[in-house]
């Protein structure tokens, strides 16, 4: 089984509902669990009509509506380069060596921006597009999620 794989199987795991999804092959063995509210079926009611756990309570607004109106409006033209899959987000190869990008670089398609270590492996993420770094926004040796956006980036 290759990354993509294994990032398609993440996606579905993550839209399916489900906690927990344990897969067996030939010198392979992968276990992907979500962090979701589990999903509960009440005997008294037909199963098409499942009873879902309480939401938990929202987290509460710092700043003002206002001022995360405008921050979303100026976010809006940049393209927002996001984790392809769970793991520890590095901004370079060691902490010897320097990042591979910072505010204002340009880069183009194909370039490396960071490192997200998953299962021991340290997994390259490459740009899919071209333009200029305008915010990053994942803190070096953070862990991040699927889908998580990582960088701002600015199309040129």
């Amino acid at each position: 089984m290759d990354i993509k794989q294994i990032q398609e199987l993440i996606k579905f795991v993550s839209r399916s509902g489900v906690n927990e999804v344990s897969l067996e092959q030939e010198n392979f063995k992968i276990t992907i669990k979500t962090n979701q509210n589990p999903v509960y079926v009440n005997a008294a009611v037909p199963v098409a009509a499942p009873v879902t756990a309480a939401p938990v309570a929202a987290p509460v607004q710092t700043a003002p509506a206002a001022a995360a109106t405008t921050a979303t409006e100026d976010t809006s033209k940049y393209i927002t380069i996001k984790s392809p899959m769970i793991g520890t987000f590095y901004r370079s190869a060691s902490p010897e060596k320097p990042s591979f990008v910072n505010v204002g670089d340009e880069i183009g398609t194909g370039k490396v921006v960071c490192i997200i270590e998953a299962m021991k492996l340290f997994n390259e993420i490459e740009s899919e597009v071209s333009g200029r770094i305008v915010k990053i926004l994942v803190d070096n040796a953070s862990p991040v999620e699927y889908d998580q956006p990582l960088f701002l980036v600015e199309p040129i």
